[in-house]
């Protein structure tokens, strides 16, 4: 029969280059080399007894669908985690995804049209790249440098980057993949360019419980100021080791 072709954005999105590794990996396992998943963000910790002990004593009969926007107890559980952090969160502004993933994917929806543009540091977590085909929006990369340890560069930089089709910034910190914790002053600066162009902020925080060597956290959150445009993506998967859950908001 005649050969059906797939649209042009089935084309375009890129498969998971973390993914793409794995076949190699299990292939190398199998001939007894010895493999280190460094292509992945699987936490090398054990998932906490308490969820398998929710997984084991769950009741229900059925397997219904639950409330679109999440499961109001578990909202109210991720409002009253970032009060631990002395931030002021809602649970009605706290969004149940199938994972971080799902989350950024509909930031880049909500925040822009087809043909706009998001500023993300590079070196960034290479799935961005799909969800850029899949929103049909531009990533244009800031791109920092290992010498000063991948630091954001000066705010006139940073503004070098912004057009007329900006509308978002997205940080990711700790950053995936070079580990970085943007400090308070560069947080700074991010939010005030944010509010002199009036643009969205993603913050892709899912690491925030991985610092070291003395580093702090600072989340997007603590700047009052800036919640009528912060959106920050959060996941079960790497604090508590439940990547499978597939639970982010």
């Amino acid at each position: 029969g005649q050969k059906m072709n797939i649209s042009k954005r089935g084309i375009e999105i890129q498969e998971s280059p973390i993914r793409k590794l794995k076949p190699y990996a299990d292939k190398a396992i199998a001939a007894g080399v010895r493999v280190y998943f460094i292509n992945i963000g699987q936490p090398d910790i054990v998932t906490p007894q308490p969820v398998w002990d929710a997984f084991k004593n769950c009741q229900d009969k059925v397997l219904s669908y639950g409330p679109a926007q999440g499961f109001q107890d578990l909202r109210q559980a991720i409002a009253d985690y970032f009060t631990g952090y002395n931030i002021d969160l809602n649970a009605e502004n706290v969004l149940i995804t199938v994972g971080g993933s799902e989350a950024i994917q509909f930031a880049f929806n909500v925040v822009s049209d087809p043909g706009e543009e998001i500023i993300i540091p590079e070196p960034f977590y290479t799935n961005y790249n799909g969800y850029e085909s899949s929103a049909n929006v531009k990533i244009v990369p800031l791109t920092l440098n290992v010498a000063d340890g991948f630091r954001l560069p000066p705010a006139e930089e940073i503004e070098a980057k912004i057009s007329d089709k900006t509308k978002a910034i997205l940080l990711c910190s700790p950053n995936n993949p070079t580990g970085t914790v943007y400090t308070a002053e560069e947080l700074d600066r991010i939010v005030n360019l944010a509010k002199k162009y009036d643009l969205f902020l993603i913050a892709d925080e899912v690491y925030k419980e991985f610092v070291y060597d003395g580093a702090t956290h600072k989340s997007i959150l603590e700047y009052d100021e800036i919640h009528d445009r912060a959106i920050v993506v959060d996941s079960i998967s790497k604090r508590f080791s439940c990547c499978g859950a597939r639970i982010g908001a």
